[in-house]
C-alpha cells in the first residue's frame, strides 16, 4: 500500500486549487526540460495534492508548445500516483451543452507536432492505450462531479487536434458524423499516452465551453459568452477537485486496472543494448522496471 498523491493538471481557466494546507509553489527539474510552471503542492483533507497549470500561469504555452514530457515526468518525480486532467473543450453533441462536464474514456489523436513518448532509439517500449483512462479514477471524478451538482456525462470520445486554430466546418462535421467523436480539444494528447508510459493513473475531465463549428448557431455565440462559461466551468472544476481526497483516501492499493504496472512487459530493448543516456533520463518514469 502506498500514499495517495493526487495531481491535477489544470487547463484554460483553472489555475489553482482552493483550500490547500501548507500550499507552496516548488520548482521541479526534469531531464526533459522545464515543466509548464512550478508545481503547487500541499494537502487537502489529509491527502497530498499537487497542481500544475498546463499552459503556465498567465497562459504562456500554446497547446503545441506545452512541455508534455517534462510535465508528466515532474509529477511522477514528486510522487504523484493519480493524475486528473481538467481541460476546456468544444462539443459535437446537442445533449452535451456548454457548462456540462464529460468524463472522457477514449481519444482520437490528431496531433502531429509533439513528442509523444519517453522512449525511443536505445530503449524501445510499447504500452497499451486501448483503455487510455483509469476506470477507478474516472469513477471518482464522476462521483465528485455529481456530488458538486455538475451536469456530467459518463464516457465520451475526445478528439485531440493540433491547434492553435479551431476546426473548419468540414473538419468539425467529419469528426462528429463520420468519426463519432463527442468533444474536441487540443491538450489531452500526448498527455494521456505519456501518463500511461509513466505508470500513472490518468483521468480526463472535459469542461464544455461551446459547440464546435458544426453547430448552425455557433457563429451567433459571443466570445463574452464563452468566457463566462469558461469562468463558471473553472469554479465547478475546483469544486470537483475539492471532493476527490475524500473519495480516493490517503492510502492507495495497487490500481485494479494495472495503470501503475503498464511497463511490466513493455520494454523491448535488450539490457545490453540500451542507451545509458536515455536510461538515465528515464529514472523517474521507468525506474521501477529499469
Amino acid at each position: 500500500m502506498t500514499k495517495t498523491k493526487i495531481a491535477v493538471i489544470g487547463g484554460s481557466g483553472v489555475y489553482d486549487i482552493d483550500g490547500l494546507e501548507g500550499a507552496e509553489w516548488i520548482t521541479v527539474e526534469t531531464p526533459w526540460g522545464a515543466p509548464s510552471d512550478q508545481i503547487l503542492t500541499g494537502t487537502l483533507n489529509g491527502v497530498e495534492m499537487a497542481f500544475l497549470p498546463r499552459h503556465g500561469r498567465g497562459h504562456v504555452h500554446s497547446p503545441s508548445t506545452v512541455p508534455y514530457r517534462a510535465n508528466i515526468d515532474a509529477l511522477k518525480r514528486i510522487g504523484a500516483t493519480d493524475v486528473i486532467s481538467v481541460s476546456a473543450c468544444g462539443s459535437f453533441r446537442e445533449n452535451m451543452e456548454p457548462g456540462d462536464f464529460v468524463i472522457i474514456d477514449q481519444f482520437i489523436d490528431r496531433t502531429f507536432a509533439r513528442e509523444k513518448s519517453f522512449f525511443g532509439t536505445g530503449c524501445v517500449a510499447h504500452v497499451s492505450v486501448a483503455h487510455p483512462t483509469c476506470p477507478r479514477l474516472s469513477a471518482a471524478c464522476l462521483a465528485a462531479a455529481i456530488d458538486a451538482g455538475i451536469t456530467v456525462h459518463d464516457g465520451g470520445t475526445y478528439l485531440a487536434m493540433e491547434g492553435p486554430q479551431f476546426s473548419s466546418i468540414a473538419e468539425s462535421r467529419m469528426y462528429r458524423e463520420s468519426w463519432g467523436a463527442d468533444v474536441i480539444g487540443m491538450t489531452n494528447m500526448p498527455e494521456a499516452k505519456l501518463a500511461r508510459e509513466a505508470e500513472l493513473c490518468y483521468a480526463s475531465v472535459a469542461m464544455i465551453t461551446d459547440f464546435d463549428s458544426w453547430h448552425p448557431d455557433h457563429g451567433a455565440v459571443e466570445i463574452s459568452d464563452i468566457i463566462a462559461t469558461l469562468t463558471g466551468n473553472a469554479d465547478k472544476g475546483r469544486a470537483l477537485v475539492s471532493r476527490l481526497p475524500a473519495l480516493l483516501g490517503p492510502d492507495r492499493e495497487p490500481c485494479p486496472d494495472g495503470c501503475d504496472r503498464a511497463l511490466e512487459f513493455a520494454i523491448m530493448t535488450a539490457p545490453e543494448k540500451r542507451d545509458p543516456e536515455l536510461v538515465a533520463k528515464l529514472d523517474a518514469v521507468a525506474g521501477r522496471v529499469l
